[in-house]
């Protein structure tokens, strides 16, 4: 007969009710994590990883895409958790696993981003490469390079196109020369990430084609650091005309000479996006057979615009004034902040009743017309409307002969540079809204008063390149020019300069204006006594505060380029003289890439 117990169980049993059948503890749970969660890496480069397990102590298994120990085409991994990319010819993602040991169902994992090295290729210009790569998306792609593999320059850093390669022009290097480069990758965490060393070799250029620069430092003086843009006029028929730059030691780092006979640039500017623009036009007649042009490093043209084809957009353009025709662009552009170009155009226009002329005359005047970011004509203004035909103080029927224009920020009007009129003129733009008028007339019987000078021989004639170089473009600003001298007015009958009088000479003044006084004075000159450059030249002042100016052709001495000291006298800080060709204008510009300071 089988007998139940009743009541309470006893402590013994409990406890073995707890302990299972066989009185063993109960299992620890097993956990396995993995850090970092994810990494980017290139050819051959490596990855620490490492496995956190609790409940047991035995380890983890390694494996890549599952496999123990990963393999060729995907990495290897080793029991320290180490991972070694493999060589990759294009960009994949793999799979870091570690599995625990004692419980194989217990595994965690990481995604690892192989990147494909990038690829450096030649370009259509000797002395650039392309440098291509396939970045994860959200990064940032720059490329080092220099002579060796301490590199030393760098380009700009450009976006990650989504799922595609960027290819970013590398230029900046001396002909015939072995330079090495690599790409960084700042990626969406603000890592970095560096490909492999490549190598690239520059080639070389026809002997007796390229002009030759030699470059001086004056011991003790530290120049403004950059590179030196040149647009060049040729001055000897076997060595055409073209866009270079130097390094402050006068070596060649780029050029570009288009296959357009005939022509020459005029002027050459480096654009926000890295491209360079540049206006081309036959030197006999202002914008005669003009072809303004965008290129990229490369050479590669990106846009351009013919007479025929701006001729054609004015015609059918709806702004008042903008039907017209015209010869053609030349000397100088603007662009502006927002987008627009400021281009200046000859056009030649019948004039009858002119003092001391027979009837009829051409008579070849200028225009500025207003692009938009299209190219599409906007806004237009010439100086048949504005000004009186009848005053031609110099070269007439070649009038105004424009030769620079810049935007005033202050006010929104346009600064514009008239050779053969010995003015700087200020016109009413208003970004375009602007009437037209001329503000003011600045030069010999204008509307300034010269202030601690002596009026007529110090005011500027036959000038070029003015640019305002205060913080302040209105009110009172300062304004800087390269003075040649041509047809200076030496006293109140009108005696010109010249081989029966004083000689003529070229100066770089620095004016100081007052608009509301109509007031200027000579803030600083650096006076060229004895040189005259004839033609050309140009005067900016750089991030230093040092001046700049080029003297296109002087009657004394090679053409050259001064970096001067806006002291009194001033002091030549560096110099560059050149055979062979002479610079229209020479600026110092950081480097190749916007924002890139070399």
């Amino acid at each position: 007969m089988m007998k139940f117990y009743s009541g309470r169980l006893s402590l013994l049993s409990i406890a073995l009710l707890a302990a299972g059948c066989g009185g063993s503890q109960p299992k620890a749970l097993v956990a396995v994590a993995v850090s970092p969660q994810s990494a980017v890496v290139t050819d051959g480069q490596v990855v620490q990883f490492t496995a956190n397990v609790t409940g047991d102590a035995s380890g983890v298994t390694w494996a890549v895409n599952g496999t123990a120990g990963g393999g060729a085409t995907t990495g290897v991994i080793d029991s320290s958790g180490k991972y070694t990319a493999p060589a990759a010819t294009s960009n994949s993602t793999v799979t870091v696993s570690a599995t625990s040991k004692v419980d194989p169902s217990k595994t965690a994992s990481a995604s690892v981003t192989v990147v494909a090295p990038g690829v450096v290729a030649a370009s259509a210009n000797v002395q650039v490469a392309a440098y291509t790569i396939s970045p994860p998306t959200g990064a940032m792609v720059s490329v080092q390079f220099g002579p060796d593999a301490n590199y030393g320059l760098t380009t700009w850093q450009q976006p990650a196109a989504m799922g595609g390669p960027v290819t970013i022009l590398v230029a900046g290097m001396k002909l015939s020369s072995t330079y090495h480069m690599r790409a960084v990758l700042k990626l969406a965490d603000n890592t970095e990430l560096d490909d492999v060393d490549h190598t690239f070799v520059t080639g070389v250029t026809a002997a007796g084609t390229i002009p030759i620069f030699t470059a001086t430092t004056t011991a003790g003086a530290v120049p403004q650091s950059g590179v030196e843009l040149l647009t060049l006029v040729s001055v000897k028929p076997t060595v055409p005309g073209a866009v270079t730059v130097t390094d402050l030691g006068g070596n060649i780092l780029w050029s570009y000479d288009a296959v357009l006979p005939g022509l020459t640039p005029n002027p050459a500017k480096l654009l926000p996006n890295g491209h360079f623009l540049i206006n081309y036009n036959a030197p006999t007649t202002d914008g005669l057979d003009s072809v303004l042009r965008e290129i990229d490093l490369s050479g590669q043209v990106i846009w351009e615009m013919t007479a025929a084809q701006l001729n054609q957009a004015l015609a059918a353009a709806t702004c008042t004034g903008c039907n017209i025709t015209v010869i053609g662009t030349h000397h100088d552009f603007t662009l502006l902040p927002n987008g627009h170009l400021i281009v200046i155009a000859s056009q030649s226009r019948t004039e009858a009743g002119l003092t001391g002329f027979p009837n009829p005359v051409n008579v070849l005047g200028d225009v500025l017309i207003d692009l938009d970011q299209n190219h599409n004509p906007v806004w237009v203004w010439s100086t048949f409307d504005h000004l009186d035909v009848n005053r031609h103080p110099m070269s007439f029927p070649d009038w105004i002969h424009a030769n620079s224009v810049n935007y005033s920020p202050d006010d929104k009007a346009l600064i514009l540079s008239m050779r053969h009129q010995h003015w700087v003129v200020k016109i009413d733009y208003n970004d375009g809204q602007g009437a037209g008028d001329i503000l003011w007339k600045l030069g010999y019987q204008g509307d300034f008063t010269l202030v601690g000078g002596t009026d007529p021989q110090d005011w500027f004639y036959a000038q070029h390149d003015a640019n305002i170089v205060s913080a302040k473009s209105s009110g009172v600003l300062d304004l800087l020019l390269f003075d040649n001298g041509d047809n200076r007015v030496l006293d109140s009958v009108g005696t010109i300069c010249g081989p029966t009088t004083t000689p003529c000479h070229s100066r770089v003044p620095i004016w100081h204006l007052d608009e509301t006084a109509k007031t200027a004075t000579i803030q600083w000159v650096d006076n060229l006594s004895p040189v005259y450059s004839t033609f050309g030249g140009s005067a900016r002042m750089l991030p230093n505060e040092h001046i700049e100016f080029a003297e296109c052709a002087p009657i004394i001495g090679l053409p050259i380029i001064y970096e001067v000291t806006q002291t009194t006298p001033p002091q030549v800080v560096w110099q560059m003289h050149m055979t062979m060709i002479s610079p229209y204008r020479g600026t110092r510009i950081p480097s190749f890439y916007p924002g890139v300071q070399w």
